[in-house]
């Protein structure tokens, strides 16, 4: 569940049957043993890779594969009676086989129980309307439950909830700054307050490195302001072409701004009509 406009931004194979045939020898499986053959397998194909409850070990899927749906939910589901992590992967499971009410209810039970991830698909949720009815305010306490817990991707859409103007822009600016240690999305969303100056004082040296740390893990809006940077030598050294190739990655992601970017390089010639008004760009 994702929304981009305005800013909302909104797995181990032979580990598992490794586990089966110890089952299997031992003669007699315990409970313990055959949940943890469970969340094995709930984790290899329905784990997501930003979960901070993921162990490290766990790759993760960003999208859980269409043929995988029916046997994560099955496995997912009987991990989750002791396994809160289980419980969100669940959550993503139903939200991938298009069960909404099923997906927000284990969201909801996994946020109960302290999962930072779930906590940020539930605002998702209320921030887009999709499968609860529409509430800006109760999306926000869920981003700032899990903001304040670390999560990035709360900080970062907690941040952008407002149409990018937060609330209270000098803390989002903090809870930004812990979680761009290692998230491409909270490095991006701090960069623009630092080259906006919001929430504190404005400085595009910091905004243009931690672009490129974003930019460095294909983040596209990133990508794209590094293009920009580049260009302009805003914040460093003036690049163009540099500031191209930024550009080309961005617009092969799909970020239209770099795309235009592209095609304002590509016909640098502007006609403008008597009042003014572009009206074509000349490409040689």
């Amino acid at each position: 569940m994702t929304r981009r406009a305005g800013g909302v931004r909104w797995i181990a194979g032979g580990i598992a049957g490794g586990i089966f045939a110890t089952l299997l020898l031992s003669g007699a499986a315990t409970p313990a043993r055959a949940q943890s053959a469970d969340l094995v397998l709930c984790d290899r194909i329905a784990a997501d890779p930003a979960d901070p409850d993921k162990p490290a070990g766990v790759k993760g899927v960003a999208e859980i594969a269409p043929a995988d749906v029916e046997t994560a939910i099955r496995y997912c589901r009987t991990a989750a009676a002791g396994s809160r992590r289980a419980i969100y992967a669940l959550g993503r499971a139903y939200a991938a086989n298009k069960q909404l009410a099923e997906a927000i209810a284990a969201f909801r039970k996994a946020a109960d129980k302290g999962s930072t991830s779930a906590m940020v698909e539930l605002g998702v949720a209320y921030a887009t309307g999709a499968g609860v009815a529409r509430d800006d305010a109760k999306a926000r306490q869920l981003f700032e439950r899990a903001a304040e817990a670390g999560n990035p991707r709360g900080v970062s859409n907690l941040a952008a909830l407002g149409g990018g103007t937060p609330s209270d822009p000098g803390k989002t600016r903090a809870l930004l700054s812990k979680g761009a240690e290692t998230n491409a999305e909270a490095q991006y969303q701090l960069g623009m307050m630092l080259a906006e100056g919001l929430g504190g004082p404005k400085d595009d040296v910091a905004a243009r490195a931690l672009f490129e740390k974003a930019a460095a893990q294909g983040h596209p809006a990133a990508l794209e302001r590094m293009g920009a940077f580049a260009q302009s030598g805003r914040g460093g050294p003036k690049d163009s072409a540099a500031a191209k190739g930024f550009y080309e990655k961005a617009a092969a992601l799909g970020n239209a701004d770099a795309a235009a970017a592209l095609k304002r390089a590509d016909c640098p010639f502007v006609i403008k009509d008597k009042q003014g008004r572009l009206v074509t760009n000349l490409c040689f």
